[in-house]
């Protein structure tokens, strides 16, 4: 796994545009006291059932390869000149 540059703002970023897609869909209300993971992991989830992102062999999903997996989602949705992808 090769770490991106800006990866926990790309992360952040990833989590935040996640929850406004779930909740825009009506999938999902988040709640104050959700955790960061728990909700990483709910997107991951929804996101690989929309098929948007592929999934990780169940064996090796974890909490750092699900953040890293939301960072590259969101990554590829920024413009090339974008800061956080310098």
């Amino acid at each position: 796994m090769k770490k991106l540059n800006n990866e926990a703002a790309l992360t952040k970023a990833a989590i935040e545009t996640g929850v406004r897609y779930g909740e825009a869909r009506g999938a999902v209300i988040f709640e104050e006291g959700d955790s960061v993971n728990d909700k990483a992991l709910y997107i991951y989830r929804l996101l690989v059932r929309d098929k948007l992102i592929q999934p990780l062999p169940e064996e090796q999903v974890s909490i750092k390869l699900v953040k890293h997996k939301l960072a590259l989602w969101y990554a590829k949705q920024l413009p090339k000149e974008h800061p956080l992808l310098k």
